[in-house]
């Protein structure tokens, strides 16, 4: 299974998707920020890292872009509940700067499980 970063500004968010995460056999780290799960990066070793786009201290597209040019072959699934309020312009960016996937809140749990899986399947095919 494989080490997961959850970044989000949402305790609960962060609480159902690291219990969802856990159950699949995955460690889950969390952090509250961009600018927190940045800094759990440079000390941990992860395959996945699941940033919110709208969050305080740095959002996560400055998260997609420092991840990116820092750990190139890193996998990232973006996940924004902006959709809800019509704040949708930023998804195709997030994609567009290294995301792999996009999820919208809420998540449901199949859709997590399959994005996880397909992000980590592209980890081993790419050598990663």
């Amino acid at each position: 299974m494989a080490h997961v970063l959850i970044i989000d500004d949402e305790l609960p968010v962060r609480t159902v998707l690291r219990a969802l995460l856990e159950r699949e056999g995955h460690t889950v780290l969390d952090a509250p920020d961009g600018r927190a799960g940045l800094a759990l990066l440079r000390t941990a070793s992860v395959d996945l890292v699941l940033t919110d786009i709208f969050m305080p201290e740095k959002d996560g597209i400055e998260v997609i872009m420092e991840i990116k040019r820092r750990w190139p072959q890193s996998k990232i699934i973006a996940i924004t509940g902006g959709g809800q309020t019509g704040q949708t312009e930023l998804i195709p960016a997030a994609l567009l700067l290294g995301a792999t996937r996009m999820l919208q809140k809420p998540i449901a749990k199949q859709a997590l499980i399959a994005a996880v899986a397909e992000a980590l399947a592209d980890r081993g095919a790419d050598g990663a």
